[in-house]
C-alpha cells in the first residue's frame, strides 16, 4: 500500500467577451509551479502566494513560451494517471472551479484538432498503448460508464430505457456504487468516442426537455480496466482491474452574479450544496493529515457526489485534481477561494493499493523470492544444471491443489459452487457477522439480491457484455428513429425526418430552407403552446404567454 498525496493543478483561462466587455484587469501571476493573486481592491497589499504541482499559464495565445496547451496540461497529468492504471491502481482526475472557469474544456475540449481535453486524449491514448502489446499471455478489456448528477439525483446517461432516477447503495466490500448503471464493453477508441458522444447528447437533449444544460449537473465517465494475463508456470489467469473515474463538475456561482431565478436557482443550490459537501471533505481530509484532530467526521454521505468520489477522496485511489481559475478582477473572491480549496487539498494522502486477487499477489511474490535465491546461487558458483533440475522438482508448487480457494477476480476457475463475496481492491474481507445482527426479513431479501446482482454481473462473459452494449445500441437508434432521426450504421447521423407513430408540430418559416427543420413533439394528455411556463415554447408577435 502506498501513501501519496493529491496532485494539484491549477490553470488560468483567457478573458472570456463578459470580462472584456467590462474592461477586466488579470490578476493572477504565475512563475514555475508558483501562483499569486493580487486584490484588486487593496493593490498595495501584498499579493497572496500558492504553490502547486503545476500551475499552468493558459491565460495568452501559443506565441507566448510560457504558454500551457492542451497537450500539455494531458502530458503531465493525463500520461501519469494512465501509467498508474497499467500498474492496476484506481485513478481518478477531476477538476473543480466557478462557473466559467474552464473545466469543461479542459476535461472534454472541443473536436477541433489539438483542442481535445484530457477524457478523450486518455481514452485515445488507453487503447494505442493496448494495441502496442507483443505478450500473448497479456490480454485486455475496457468497459465503460457515464452518468450525471443533476439535483442530487444520478441519471445513466448510456442507456436509453433508463428513465428515472438510480440508486446509490454502498456494500460492504465494494464501497459506494451505482445500482443498475449501464456499464458498456467496448474494444477501440471510436467505440468510446461514439458513447461519450451519445451521453453529452443525452445531457443536451435532457436540457431541452428538463430544463438541465450541461453545466447544472456533474458528470462522471468511468472507465474499469481489466489486464488478464495467462502463467504459463502456473497455469493460472490472473486480473488487474483499474477504475478510471474522470470527473466534469459543474461549477459554483453566485445568484446574484448568475442572475439565478426560479429552477435555475434551485439547480445552483443544489450545485453549491453538493460543492460544498466535497470542500468539507477535502478540509476534514486535510485536518486529519495534519493531525490537528485524532478523530475527524468526514462528512461523504451528505452529497451523492462526495459519497460516489469516496474511495478518490483519501482511499484507494491515485487522484488529481485540477482547480480552472479566472484570470478577471471581477471574480477575485471566487477565485481565490478556488485557490484555498486547491492549496487544502494538497495536503489529502490516498492509500493506493495494486488490484489483483490475493493468490495472484502471492504467487508473483513467491516468484520473485525464488528468482531471487536462484540468482544468490548461482552467483555462489551453483551449477545451471543443479539449478534446472531443482526447476523440474519444483514445478508443481503452482498446482491449483496447493492454493487457496481462488476470490473472485480469478477467472480461470468457472464458479459452478456458491461463490464467496468478491475481492474488492485486492483485498479479502469477510462480510460482517450477520447471525449477530437482527436484520428484518425483507431487509434480508434486498441484501441477497443485491448480492446475487453482483455475482451475476461478475460472472458475464466478455462475449455476452458485447452483446449487451450492442443491444443497448440498437435500442438507441430505434428511439431515435421514433423521434424522427436516422441514423447510419457506422453512427453518423443522416438526417431528421418526420416520426411516423409520434404526434408532432414542424415549423413554417418566410425562407422555405428553414421551413420544417424544426420539430415539436406532443406528449401524451396536455401539451401547451406558448411564451411562458408551456411545453413548447414559441416567440413572435401575435404569439400569447399561454397561446393554447
Amino acid at each position: 500500500m502506498t501513501g501519496a498525496s493529491v496532485k494539484v493543478a491549477v490553470r488560468v483561462r483567457p478573458f472570456n467577451s463578459r470580462e472584456i466587455n467590462r474592461d477586466a484587469k488579470c490578476v493572477i501571476q504565475m512563475q514555475g509551479s508558483s501562483t499569486c493573486i493580487i486584490n484588486p481592491k487593496q493593490p498595495k497589499e501584498v499579493a497572496k502566494n500558492f504553490t502547486f504541482d503545476y500551475s499552468y499559464w493558459s491565460h495568452t495565445s501559443d506565441e507566448d513560451p510560457n504558454f500551457a496547451s492542451q497537450h500539455q496540461v494531458y502530458k503531465d497529468i493525463g500520461e501519469e494517471m494512465l501509467l498508474h492504471a497499467f500498474e492496476g491502481y484506481n485513478v481518478c482526475i477531476f477538476a473543480y472551479g466557478q462557473t466559467g472557469g474552464g473545466k469543461s474544456y479542459t476535461m472534454m475540449g472541443k473536436q477541433e484538432k489539438d483542442q481535445q481535453g484530457i477524457i478523450p486524449r486518455l481514452c485515445e491514448d488507453l487503447f494505442t498503448r493496448i494495441s502496442e502489446n507483443k505478450c500473448a499471455d497479456l490480454s485486455f478489456s475496457v468497459e465503460v460508464s457515464y452518468m450525471e448528477i443533476y439535483c442530487e439525483r444520478v441519471r445513466d446517461l448510456l442507456n436509453p430505457k433508463s428513465k428515472g432516477n438510480l440508486r446509490v447503495r454502498e456494500h460492504p466490500i465494494m464501497g459506494p456504487y451505482v445500482e443498475d448503471l449501464s456499464k458498456l464493453a467496448v474494444t477501440s477508441f471510436d467505440d468510446i468516442a461514439d458513447l461519450m458522444d451519445c451521453g453529452n447528447k443525452a445531457r443536451t437533449v435532457a436540457a431541452t426537455n428538463m430544463n438541465e444544460t450541461s453545466s447544472r449537473s456533474h458528470a462522471v465517465f468511468t472507465i474499469v480496466f481489466t489486464q488478464k494475463r495467462h502463467d504459463e508456470m502456473t497455469s493460472l489467469d490472473t486480473e488487474k482491474v483499474s477504475k478510471v473515474s474522470l470527473v466534469d463538475l459543474a461549477g459554483s456561482e453566485r445568484a446574484d452574479s448568475s442572475g439565478a431565478k426560479g429552477m435555475r436557482l434551485k439547480e445552483g443550490a443544489n450545485i453549491n450544496k453538493s460543492l460544498t459537501t466535497l470542500g468539507k471533505v477535502i478540509s476534514a481530509l486535510a485536518e486529519v493529515q495534519n493531525k490537528k484532530k485524532k478523530t475527524e467526521f468526514i462528512p461523504y454521505r451528505d452529497s451523492v457526489l462526495t459519497w460516489l468520489l469516496k474511495e478518490n477522496l483519501g482511499g484507494n485511489s491515485r487522484t488529481a485534481m485540477i482547480a480552472a481559475l479566472s484570470p478577471a478582477d471581477i471574480n477575485y473572491e471566487e477565485t481565490l477561494s478556488t485557490l484555498r480549496y486547491a492549496d487544502r487539498a494538497k495536503q489529502i494522502k490516498c492509500n493506493a493499493v495494486i488490484n489483483e486477487d490475493p493468490n495472484a499477489r502471492l504467487i508473483r511474490e513467491l516468484k520473485e523470492e525464488v528468482a531471487r535465491l536462484r540468482e544468490l546461487l548461482f552467483a555462489q558458483g551453483l551449477s545451471a544444471a543443479v539449478l534446472g533440475d531443482m526447476k523440474i522438482e519444483h514445478s508443481n508448487v503452482g498446482d491449483r491443489a496447493d492454493l487457496p480457494a481462488l476470490p473472485f477476480h480469478s477467472t480461470s476457475a468457472k464458479m459452478d459452487h456458491t461463490p464467496s463475496p468478491p475481492a474488492f481492491n485486492g483485498q479479502l474481507e469477510a462480510y460482517s457477522d450477520l447471525d449477530e445482527q437482527v436484520i428484518c426479513t425483507e431487509e434480508a431479501m434486498e441484501r441477497l439480491q443485491e448480492t446475487e446482482k453482483i455475482i451475476a454481473e461478475l460472472n458475464e462473459t466478455w462475449e455476452e457484455k458485447l452483446r449487451k452494449t450492442e443491444a443497448i445500441r440498437m435500442e438507441r437508434e430505434a428511439l431515435l428513429a421514433e423521434m424522427g432521426v436516422a441514423v447510419r450504421e457506422d453512427g453518423g447521423t443522416v438526417g431528421v425526418f418526420s416520426p411516423k407513430k409520434t404526434p408532432h408540430l414542424v415549423n413554417l418559416n418566410e425562407d422555405p430552407l428553414m421551413s420544417e427543420c424544426l420539430l415539436y413533439h406532443i406528449k401524451d394528455g396536455i401539451t401547451r403552446v406558448g411564451r411562458v411556463n408551456v411545453d413548447i415554447k414559441l416567440s413572435g408577435q401575435f404569439i400569447k404567454e399561454q397561446h393554447c
